[in-house]
């Protein structure tokens, strides 16, 4: 039987209260013109309530909206942030920690490899994209250039973006886009060290 100490009570309790707190938002979004309640999901959000919210986004929020996009880039990359900080909290980490990242690169050619295509192609895509939005064409899905960038190509597509001057008075671009590149560094942190 798993034994829950103080901290899997309060990050049971927050989480209950992120659930909430998004739901409440969501039904806001939906019925109301300004009556949402942003501050206190974020403030939720980084409190440890990301789980809760992760999940009520995949149970009844799953259409990515233009209005919805910049939470979802938030709570995810805060979650994922959150699981690592609680694997390093917990001790899942190497017994010394390392900042070598060229030298894991180097031990790892292949994702070295892997990260320069996809920030190869999410700079193109992102170019793309300008291109079409000044031709009056089709344009990119903005789940697709953010699935691009949180697939690896995050520092291509923010190039992109400003050399481009694309997507720059988006905020979940603006803001999304460094924060996926945070939430990146931290995860190869944590790879780096994990200690497998």
């Amino acid at each position: 039987m798993i034994e829950f100490g103080k901290l899997e009570y309060y990050l049971l309790v927050v989480n209950a209260i992120g659930a909430l707190a998004y739901l409440i938002n969501l039904l806001l979004y939906r019925h109301t013109a300004n009556g949402r309640i942003d501050v206190i999901v974020t403030m939720v959000s980084l409190l440890g309530g990301s789980a809760g919210m992760l999940l009520m986004i995949l149970l009844f929020d799953r259409k990515a909206e233009k209005e919805n996009m910049m939470s979802r880039v938030f709570i995810i990359c805060i979650f994922i942030i959150q699981v690592i900080m609680l694997l390093i909290f917990k001790g899942h980490h190497a017994e010394h920690f390392t900042f070598a990242f060229w030298k894991f690169f180097a031990e790892h050619r292949i994702l070295l490899i892997y990260l320069g295509i996809m920030n190869l192609v999410t700079f193109i895509v992102f170019a793309i994209d300008k291109v079409n939005a000044r031709a009056n064409r089709s344009r990119i899905k903005i789940v697709t250039l953010l699935g691009l960038s949180f697939a690896g190509g995050s520092v291509g597509g923010l190039i992109s973006m400003y050399l481009f001057r694309h997507k720059t008075q988006k905020d979940y671009f603006t803001v999304g886009m460094p924060l996926i590149i945070v939430m990146q560094v931290v995860v190869l942190f944590y790879v780096m060290n994990a200690g497998w």
